[in-house]
């Protein structure tokens, strides 16, 4: 899709309390329901009446190998997704990746382009797919040039975040262990999800997508997707999340510029003094890249940019299957999951 296409697609974007129940006493119910008295049974009877009088009794764990669609509701709105468990996965309590679709995607073409689900086979993980709906924008791209879907608590970052929280319970997730990462749109989106709760997630990737920066309007992201110079977060930012970056040294749609912004925010948490590492290498399909990684003085990596020479805007590594994906480029599923799975929230 043409720059002027695509920002003609963006440009057409733009819901009484009740009365508590009065539960008798533990020691009062046996009587009362003519059931034998006991600790261990009270206080079954007792966890009972608690999960029917909250309404928060937790759903299911899908069945391995199952690749779910539901839709979520809650205070902050109504969203669409999808939800991949691995094979193999009864009983464990395994990281949860939440992957943000790009404009004109769904959730079903995005996994099938990242090829995310085999992977999270191999590795045992827990994928979300959520899908913007074509209310919220004509061309299914999240939100991410309004001011309001980039604070913390309120629209698309709140609506992902509590989305985040129910798959967490319904896939008996490990919370210390929840990333998110994107493509695009989505790439920006997970920066500013990211960003806005660190207290949920634990890393970031973005691909071929738009740093944090002064952008608060379709006007101004329009001008930073297209690599023109534009005014940067001012002062100081907070710890940035360990993120890994990948983008196509031939992206047409956002300029590869942009990648460099997340150093420039790195740099800005003033993280002290940064140690720059690089490599190069070639894929067994003949695409070159250049991958440099970020440490602060304890070996601590901090970001990770790869740069993909002759990619355009498309997920690298991925699958013809779906839409917006260069096969012939290192695989950035496989590298987002290697970067996620060696950190935790906290550690």
């Amino acid at each position: 899709m043409s720059m002027a296409g695509l920002i003609r697609m963006f440009a057409k974007a733009a819901r009484p309390g009740r009365k508590r129940l009065r539960v008798p006493s533990a020691p009062a119910l046996p009587a009362l329901l003519g059931l034998p008295a006991g600790a261990a049974a009270l206080k079954r009877l007792a966890a009972g009446v608690t999960a029917r009088k909250t309404g928060k009794a937790r759903p299911p764990r899908p069945a391995p190998g199952s690749f779910i669609t539901d839709t979520f509701v809650c205070p902050q709105g109504e969203i669409d997704f999808r939800f991949y468990t691995p094979k193999g996965s009864a009983g464990r309590r395994m990281p949860l990746v939440v992957m943000l679709h790009g404009c004109t995607q769904t959730a079903a073409d995005f996994a099938a382009g990242t090829a995310m689900n085999r992977l999270a086979d191999a590795m045992g993980v827990l994928v979300l797919y959520p899908q913007q709906s074509p209310k919220a924008n004509i061309g299914r791209c999240w939100n991410w040039h309004d001011p309001r879907n980039q604070v913390r608590g309120k629209g698309e970052p709140a609506l992902i975040a509590a989305l985040a929280r129910h798959a967490i319970v319904l896939g008996r997730a490990n919370p210390s262990r929840v990333y998110i990462a994107g493509i695009s749109a989505g790439g920006t989106a997970a920066a500013i999800i990211g960003a806005a709760y660190p207290d949920l997630f634990a890393a970031v990737g973005v691909h071929s997508g738009v740093p944090l920066g002064n952008i608060r309007s379709l006007r101004s992201a329009v001008a930073a997707m297209r690599g023109k110079p534009r005014a940067g977060i001012g002062g100081k930012l907070p710890p940035q999340l360990p993120t890994i970056v990948f983008h196509g040294d031939q992206d047409r749609i956002v300029h590869p510029s942009n990648a460099g912004g997340f150093l420039g925010n790195l740099e800005r948490s003033r993280p002290g003094p940064l140690v720059c590492r690089m490599a190069t290498g070639r894929t067994d399909r003949g695409r070159d890249f250049t991958r440099r990684t970020y440490q602060n003085q304890s070996g601590r990596t901090l970001l990770e940019e790869w740069t993909v020479h002759g990619c355009g805007h498309g997920w690298s590594g991925g699958r013809a299957s779906g839409s917006h994906t260069d096969p012939a480029g290192p695989d950035a599923s496989r590298e987002m999951l290697r970067f996620f799975l060696a950190r935790r929230r906290g550690g």
